[in-house]
């Protein structure tokens, strides 16, 4: 039986977990509602993608290839629209007692969108081409714990690990972590060949992608359109003018200064969501000034959150304290101290560094986040006051992720977070992870990364991911301002349920969850 706690899945109960029941927390409707329908053409502009993205998931690094990779992939295991855990290509899973070893049974009757029929092998491939000492995927750090992948039958894959991790599930549930048929030397992820509710017709990276619905996919409670085109818009006026010109149907990353008037509009519904989402700025330790921590200190205090929220975000989120880790999350620290806006305390650091006055260089864009230069311009404005000067640097939006992000060393940037706190930790902070956009390496961070999360004592746990939000806030190397609220806006042609709040639009879900009225 699949037991309930808190909003998550509890631990004894996702260590062995079934289909029933599970799969309709992914049900795209609430009770009260009407049922939805099949039909229709969807369009969705989104602030996101880039001329050098690609179809390889170990690469995928905003939010236009997460909604592609949701779209046309599948995963073994998928977060729900209430958080919880659901079974995906994996019907059911088991672990050992100490964590080690699980085991998951993999659907049958699933075909990719060619008629090959789903294999264990294609999902140990799929999961390899994420891990070895080659390997150059964002993904790398979360499966690196896996020892041994092999399959028991034909219907069973077996991890075993270096250690145990009782959030294994949440895991494979990573964007990054899709199932692809199997090749002779690795799997083929060049084709779009996905076992996912929507077929692949069309991609143009950075432009515009086309979908049809998948006609032999195993679900029948998904996908309700018929086709689908996605539109990279990156500029906000643009994007916002698409939508009322009824162009698309649907947007993210609204204008939050004109969320308010826009959703006055008829026709045109604005939406928010409260989750794990974060801006934040990164300075790279391994480069001077940022080598040293009273330097990241000054920089902390320097920098007023409250405008932010207030200037950037218009009210639609709250002020971060330089960890990543939410306030809805199973184990957040809700007695940090949280940093404000100090300039004294920034010329402390300041001279305990040895220095009367600083001068850094931000390097922003509106692809980091929408209002980052602006965000750059406040900050430059506060850390004055510290004897800090902050040169704010607009970058271009298209290529800031492949030209600017961990290459500058201070650079503005969006997290949608993640569901569990191993799997932010792992993906943002852990030594030597590839996304570690701070090049941090913290030896008692990485100790306690491993301990906890092979214990089962939650309240252990929960002291050991309080210290590691204590480590990143007042020693790492990244200012998280503020959380912002996801904020999307769609036209009343477009009908959904209760909306996930794991990333932005339904968990970028919104293709095969959504349907026209």
């Amino acid at each position: 039986m699949t037991l309930i706690k808190g909003g998550m899945l509890d631990r004894r109960g996702f260590m062995k977990t079934t289909a029933a029941g599970a799969l309709l927390a992914t049900l795209p409707m609430g009770g009260a509602m009407a049922a939805p329908k099949r039909g229709g053409h969807l369009r969705v502009a989104k602030g996101h993608g880039q001329t050098t993205d690609t179809l390889n998931p170990g690469q995928w690094s905003n939010g236009y290839v997460l909604a592609l990779g949701f779209a046309v992939h599948g995963r073994l295991t998928e977060v729900a629209v209430d958080g919880t855990l659901a079974p995906e290509l994996a019907e059911s899973w088991e672990a050992s007692a100490d964590a080690t070893e699980w085991r998951f049974k993999i659907r049958q009757g699933v075909t990719f969108h060619d008629g090959k029929p789903l294999t264990v092998e294609d999902v140990i491939a799929s999961i390899n081409h994420h891990r070895g000492e080659n390997s150059t995927s964002a993904a790398g750090p979360l499966v690196a714990p896996i020892t041994e992948l092999t399959a028991d039958g034909s219907d069973t894959v077996v991890f075993k690990l270096s250690s145990g991790n009782a959030d294994f599930p949440f895991i494979l549930s990573d964007y990054h972590l899709t199932i692809h048929p199997a090749t002779a030397d690795g799997i083929d992820w060049q084709s779009g060949n996905g076992c996912g509710s929507y077929v692949l017709k069309n991609f143009q990276p950075g432009v515009i992608s086309s979908f049809e619905r998948n006609p032999n996919h195993w679900r029948d409670d998904v996908a309700w359109i018929d086709s689908c085109e996605m539109l990279s818009i990156v500029d906000q006026n643009a994007r916002t003018t698409a939508l009322v010109s009824g162009d698309v149907h649907a947007i993210d990353r609204v204008d939050l200064k004109a969320a308010d008037l826009l959703g006055r509009r008829p026709g045109i519904t604005v939406e928010t969501l409260a989750g794990t989402q974060h801006y934040t700025f990164a300075m790279s330790t391994n480069k001077d000034p940022y080598t040293d921590n009273n330097i990241r200190q000054a920089l902390k205090y320097a920098i007023n959150r409250e405008e932010l929220v207030e200037k950037i975000l218009f009210g639609y989120g709250s002020v971060g304290n330089d960890h990543p880790i939410g306030q809805g999350q199973r184990y957040y620290n809700s007695e940090l101290e949280q940093k404000t806006y100090d300039p004294d305390k920034a010329k402390f650091y300041l001279k305990e560094a040895g220095l009367d006055s600083l001068d850094v260089t931000l390097h922003t864009s509106e692809a980091a986040f929408s209002g980052a230069v602006d965000a750059g311009v406040l900050f430059q404005n506060s850390a004055k006051a510290a004897g800090i000067n902050v040169n704010v640097v607009r970058e271009p939006k298209d290529g800031y992720w492949s030209d600017v992000w961990m290459k500058e060393p201070f650079t503005a940037v969006y997290w949608g977070g993640r569901p569990v706190e191993d799997q932010m930790f792992s993906t943002a902070y852990q030594c030597g992870a590839s996304w570690n956009d701070s090049f941090w390496c913290n030896e008692r961070f990485d100790e306690l990364l491993v301990k906890a999360r092979a214990e089962l004592d939650d309240d252990k746990r929960r002291q050991m991911y309080w210290e590691m939000q204590d480590l990143v806030s007042n020693q790492g190397g990244v200012v998280i301002p503020m959380f912002a609220n996801y904020v999307s806006a769609k036209s009343d042609d477009v009908m959904h349920g209760e909306m996930a709040s794991n990333w932005e639009m339904d968990g970028e879900r919104w293709m095969e969850r959504w349907w026209m009225a």
